[in-house]
């Protein structure tokens, strides 16, 4: 469900994102099941998420796109030990009528 993004829209969240405290570290247990299912979950909530690497900061290259890819979602940028990540909510359902009563 990779969605391509154009070169203003990308500009536009970098400059967002810079104005973001990171929401999630990385820790001792990594790229956790329960870690990525709680990136999932925020991103019910917000599309732009900064993630911060604690520990693994030597292989952050190779899990910065792997926790990507696990999430549905689209590596914006890397800078330092810092990754933010990006998934469009869905558009919510129209509101049905209300039947009359």
């Amino acid at each position: 469900m990779q969605v391509t993004l154009s070169n203003a829209e990308i500009r536009k969240l970098k400059a967002q994102a810079q104005r973001l405290e990171p929401t999630f570290k990385v820790g001792k247990a990594g790229l956790s099941d329960g870690f990525v299912k709680s990136i999932d979950e925020a991103f019910a909530y917000r599309e732009l998420i900064k993630v911060k690497f604690v520990e693994f900061k030597e292989e952050k290259k190779t899990l910065a796109p792997e926790l990507a890819e696990k999430t549905r979602s689209e590596l914006i940028m890397r800078v330092g030990n810092v990754a933010v990540l990006y998934r469009r909510k869905p558009a919510a359902p129209p509101e049905s009528p209300q039947p009359p009563v």
